[in-house]
């Protein structure tokens, strides 16, 4: 097949822009994003125009080799050469409205699990895929793995469809969810009012830590926090880790334990590493006998106003989730009280 390249002179007439076309149709022209001057006023722009025609040719003797290879099971050698990663972060840009932060989130952790800033379409074997499949399993509990890899899976079929596989090799693997890790404890209502009663050694942390049990944000919410951000009667701010507005409404405790209002940072917290130490200590004063980390703060909010009858689109709301989904799958516990009360309810 044959591409023409289409010279298309700019409005002011001072420089010339390209197209390839192969066909009449829609989709047979796009542009080239190389331009050249039209009246050369100096040598820079003079060699710049040799340059760009010669990058304009390799790049239609490229597309040639592309569309000549579809369906023959070669891949042109300059793709196997190129670094995917490339191509990876390109993909990751161009598609940044839709569901940007698993996408952004699969590609950063890829690079991660390489431990390297190249590697080639060849080099991407069914068992590297494997392999990063259980690298994530290994860090992330629930569904977070398995939606990083479906959106690495996502890359792999647009890198087919481009031409760098002959087959996908991750086709065949499936997105798995991770059920086999430790579940998060939740902190019941007795135990807030022991942790409330206990002396800590960092009052900064357990205000924080009482704020989450109360608000349901989570870690990197509560890190950052503001004076501004809290109201008269509730708490306003754009979640960090999924941009999602969310406003709650504050509860008697956390405006007692305020205090006067001041400005800048809510809280002065050590590092998440830090801070959980101190959890561990101040928990373990307070008599509580689980291992208790910041996000379990997260998880009793939202069980604990589940217990109360709450609806799930409400608690979702207060939790910042823009569907009901991840409160019925992630936070959401069997209640051994509410299951005693439900046996009650039968014929007797």
């Amino acid at each position: 097949m044959s591409i023409n390249i289409t010279a298309i002179p700019s409005k002011n007439k001072k420089k010339t822009r390209y197209t390839f076309e192969w066909g009449k149709a829609s989709g047979q022209r796009i542009a080239s994003g190389i331009f050249t001057y039209n009246r050369p006023k100096d040598l820079i722009e003079k060699n710049h125009n040799k340059e760009a025609l010669k990058i304009l040719e390799t790049k239609r003797s490229r597309m040639i080799l592309d569309k000549q290879s579809i369906y023959t099971g070669y891949t042109p050698a300059y793709k196997i050469k190129i670094n995917f990663l490339d191509f990876y972060g390109h993909y990751v840009l161009s598609n940044v409205i839709n569901n940007s932060r698993h996408l952004s989130c699969s590609y950063n952790h890829f690079k991660t699990f390489l431990k390297r800033n190249f590697i080639s379409a060849s080099d991407i074997t069914e068992n590297l895929c494997e392999n990063y499949r259980a690298f994530l399993l290994s860090k992330y509990d629930g569904e977070t793995p398995a939606n990083y890899f479906s959106e690495f899976k996502r890359v792999l079929k647009a890198g087919k469809r481009a031409g760098y596989f002959i087959e996908n090799p991750a086709a065949d693997l499936v997105c798995r969810v991770n059920r086999n890790r430790q579940k998060k404890e939740v902190i019941e209502p007795k135990e807030y009012i022991q942790l409330l009663k206990t002396p800590c050694c960092n009052s900064d942390v357990r205000k924080a830590f009482i704020f989450s049990l109360y608000t349901g944000l989570r870690w990197c919410d509560v890190k950052t926090l503001r004076w501004e951000n809290v109201k008269s009667e509730t708490v306003e701010l754009i979640q960090n880790k999924t941009q999602v507005a969310v406003e709650i409404p504050l509860h008697s405790i956390i405006k007692t334990i305020f205090g006067e209002r001041k400005t800048g940072l809510l809280f002065r917290l050590p590092t998440a590493n830090g801070a959980n130490k101190v959890l561990k200590s101040w928990c373990a004063n307070a008599g509580l006998k689980k291992h208790i980390t910041w996000h379990c703060a997260r998880l009793s909010f939202s069980v604990l106003l589940q217990d109360e009858g709450i609806n799930t689109a409400t608690v979702a709301g207060m939790l910042g989730l823009t569907s009901t989904r991840l409160v019925e799958e992630t936070y959401q516990r069997y209640r051994t009280h509410l299951g005693m009360e439900a046996i009650e309810k039968l014929p007797s």
